[in-house]
Parts: structure tokens; C-alpha cells; sequence
């Protein structure tokens, strides 16, 4: 019997969720998966699994991505880049080397990128993307996709990347990270949000949250390219990853009941297929 891509994606997640051991990933009402994955813990419409530690985040996430790409090996995935996915991709790289995982028919599309900051710049997604990932799997070069930081016209490049997203049918499955202020992606709070690829200014609680990455604060870029909200919702799956007490407050605003720009994340109410993958830090009491 011919399987459907949501069947096959159910097998490959019974198998790769749950092949874990003992205590890898916490989950505290029961779950079942049949025919519909049905919430691992419910909030609201939102499942959510809640682990012990970040490993425990990392090595789940990384599960749900092999799922992903077991049950469509050409999958469309929406990377994203900061501190919180480096674990997950970790764990990928080892099942890439161990065998479990091939990349080969995948394409990726990123979230964002600085502006403006060349792609050699040690501080840029391109570089961060190619040392914590690509560098040590085998998705073709060709089908690895990044906004371009120094695009001479940012919103031709924008308006290309997003048509690039569309003509490949789409993300299966996006990671996003959650910002303390409760962006995703370079999306920030704002009175208003856009829902395409475009620049857009970065808020100074961002600066101050990314200045540890750079030598010094002035040397954070105050403008950066980013996939919008439209294209984040548009994506079939979600996938979000929370870790740290500095991240509650937004957590906990993400759980309650409203949706507000002010808090961009909040928006991921409205999507129908979002997993939340925290720790006891981030989600609080």
C-alpha cells in the first residue's frame, strides 16, 4: 500500500521521536500518534515538548529534522541561526556521519541575514551556516539559499529570495528560535509587521542580545534581511526552540491568550501545526 507524505511523515517520527533513551525527552501528559500526531503536551492548540536541559532540546529538534527528511528526503527547510539551534545541528552532523541521515535531495532556505556584512564577515549567517552545519553534510551547494548581506538593491534581493521560496513549493518544516523580545527571525515588534522577505531595522534590545557575538557593540549591524511573517506561517510545520530563563517572559507571552505584534512570535497562534521544544528554564512555572 502506497503510504501518504503525512503517513510517511508519522512513521519516520514514531520511529525517530520516540527511539530515544530513557528520559531524552520529558513529556508530561500522555501522547499517542496514529493516523493524526496528536499534542505531546497541549497548550491551547499548541503541542509542546518540555525537557529537562538544552541537550534534551537539542537532541528532539534534531529528531523532528530527521523525521522531516526520512519521510520526504527532498524537504524544504527553513533553517535558522543564533545560539539555540547549535545543538540540534550538532546532533545532525553525527547522524550524518553515522549513516542515519542523507541530505542530498534537500534544499534549504534561511531565515535571515545581517545588513549590510559581506558573507566572509565571521559574524555573518553565511559563515555561521557553512562552520555549525553545511561544511559537514552533503546538501548541494546549489540548493543551499541565504539572503545576500550586501545586496546592492536589498529589496530586489528580498523580493528574489522570496519568490525563490514560492517556486520550491514552500518550507516543510521551519526552525525558528524565539528573541527576548519575542521576534523570530528578524521580525520585531512593531506597530506593524510585514509579511514578505524584507530589510528591516533591528530594535536595541537585539543589539544588546547579539553585541556578545561581535567585538564590540557598535560593530552589531542595525539593519538585517529577513523571510516576513506570511512566509513563516506559509511554511507546513513549525518548529520552535526555547532555552533559558532570559527567554520565559516571551515564552510565557506566546502561551496566553492574545496575539499582539508587539510580540511577533505570538502570531505562531494562528498556525495550525507549531511544536514548541523548551526547557523547564523557558517555559516557566
Amino acid at each position: 500500500m502506497r503510504l501518504s507524505l503525512r503517513d510517511r511523515y508519522i512513521r519516520a517520527m514514531r520511529v525517530s521521536l520516540f527511539k530515544t533513551t530513557a528520559g531524552m525527552c520529558r513529556i508530561d501528559a500522555v501522547a499517542a500518534i496514529s493516523r493524526k500526531l496528536l499534542p505531546l503536551h497541549c497548550r491551547k492548540s499548541m503541542q509542546i515538548i518540555l525537557c529537562d536541559n538544552y541537550d534534551e532540546i537539542s537532541a528532539c529538534a534534531a529528531n523532528i529534522v530527521k523525521a522531516t527528511v526520512k519521510a520526504k528526503p527532498n524537504a524544504i527547510l527553513g533553517l535558522a541561526t543564533g545560539s539555540t539551534p547549535e545543538g540540534m545541528y550538532r546532533c545532525l552532523i553525527q547522524d550524518y556521519e553515522n549513516g542515519d541521515l542523507d541530505f542530498s535531495a534537500v534544499e534549504t532556505f534561511n531565515l535571515d541575514e545581517y545588513y549590510p556584512l559581506s558573507a566572509e564577515n565571521e559574524q555573518s549567517y553565511h559563515y555561521y551556516m557553512n562552520e555549525k552545519l553545511f561544511r559537514y553534510i552533503n546538501v548541494p551547494a546549489d540548493k543551499i539559499h541565504i539572503l545576500n548581506g550586501e545586496a546592492s538593491d536589498p529589496d530586489a534581493e528580498c523580493k528574489a529570495y522570496g519568490d525563490a521560496i514560492s517556486a520550491a513549493g514552500g518550507i516543510d518544516l521551519q526552525i525558528l528560535g524565539i528573541g527576548e523580545n519575542g521576534h523570530i527571525g528578524f521580525n520585531e515588534p512593531d506597530e506593524y509587521l510585514r509579511a514578505d522577505v524584507h530589510k528591516t531595522g533591528l530594535t536595541e534590545s537585539t543589539v544588546n542580545a547579539n553585541a556578545r557575538f561581535f567585538a564590540t557593540r557598535d560593530e552589531v549591524p542595525r539593519y538585517a534581511l529577513t523571510v516576513g511573517i506570511g512566509d513563516i506561517l506559509r511554511a507546513k510545520k513549525i518548529l520552535l526552540l526555547a532555552s533559558g530563563e532570559k527567554k520565559a517572559a516571551a515564552v510565557r507571552a506566546l502561551l496566553d491568550d492574545h496575539i499582539t505584534t508587539q510580540n511577533p512570535a505570538s502570531l505562531l497562534k494562528v498556525h495550525s501545526d507549531v511544536l514548541l521544544i523548551c526547557d523547564r528554564a523557558a517555559y516557566g512555572e
